[in-house]
């Protein structure tokens, strides 16, 4: 389905806060399981990545090493949210052997979704050379990304890294994972309470598109969404597979009976099937 026109439309299928009346209680929940996450596993918490605003990371060290890595990049529309609220989403992973690293970046409309983007290329490039350590195996980056989160891994899959730095391998990163991710920017760009914050030119919009780029010549993203999701949210995990096609996007799939916000518990559900997806993208299934 085309995007539609009708900016009160967009507004209707984009803004997740107003479509999810118990948002308040999902966040509390969120900030209440990451407390218990931090004090339970005490992760080395506002770890410098860069120089610039927010670029501070916290690792979640593995309990053997040479553990495959996961990149956990948050969402809130690239304009709100903290790596603190996301702490949650660790435990289990290490659990299964991983070692977790959850990221900030600045926010809009501080900074565009270009320099976000550019962030996340250091976040990343921060993991290559520092996970060894933290007991992490560089060779097993995995990135999973939620909502604008999503939208941000998918665009490292499509990064040159030789062209970021010398130090760096040709594919630091081959598998991804986007839950309820977004790869057309073209709507978000016409959506009302979204457009003065985000400030999306048509050609920014194109340039930051994962689906209007060419699809990774090596790497494999995963893309999930829940079925309680709006038209366009399923639209755009859709959109994808079929930009990209199935080899580089194997998989692609709506989650029974969750929407934007509690998606994430089955993402951290070990008897769930996205979980074991994730797990996958790890090398840990």
């Amino acid at each position: 389905m085309a995007p539609h026109p009708d900016p009160a439309w967009l507004d209707l299928q984009y803004n997740n806060r107003a479509r999810i009346p118990e948002h308040p209680q999902i966040f509390e929940r969120w900030a209440r399981d990451s407390a218990a996450a931090r004090r339970s596993l005490a992760p080395e918490l506002d770890v410098r990545y860069g120089e610039g605003p927010n670029e501070i990371l916290d690792v979640f060290a593995p309990t053997r090493g040479g553990a495959p890595v996961m990149v956990y990049v948050h969402g809130g529309w690239w304009r709100s949210l903290d790596k603190s609220d996301h702490s949650f989403v660790a435990p289990p992973f290490v659990a299964a052997g991983a070692m977790v690293v959850v990221p900030n970046y600045a926010l809009c409309p501080t900074v565009t979704i270009e320099q976000i983007t550019l962030q996340m290329v250091k976040a990343l490039a921060w993991t290559y050379r520092n996970a060894p350590r933290f007991g992490g195996d560089p060779r097993r980056i995995a990135a999973v990304g939620h909502s604008a989160g999503g939208h941000l891994v998918a665009m490292l899959l499509c990064c040159r890294w030789r062209e970021v730095a010398a130090d760096l391998p040709p594919v630091l990163l081959r598998r991804a994972l986007a839950i309820s991710g977004l790869f057309d920017l073209e709507p978000v760009r016409r959506t009302p309470f979204l457009k003065s914050d985000l400030r999306l030119s048509i050609a920014s919009a194109r340039r930051l598109s994962p689906a209007k780029l060419p699809a990774p010549s090596e790497g494999q993203l995963m893309a999930v969404a829940g079925a309680q999701e709006s038209e366009e949210f399923l639209r755009q995990n859709t959109l994808i597979q079929q930009a990209w096609g199935p080899r580089a996007v194997p998989v692609c799939e709506s989650v029974e009976g969750v929407h934007h916000l509690d998606i994430l518990y089955a993402l951290v559900d070990s008897s769930t099937r996205l979980h074991r997806l994730s797990l996958q993208q790890l090398g840990l299934a």
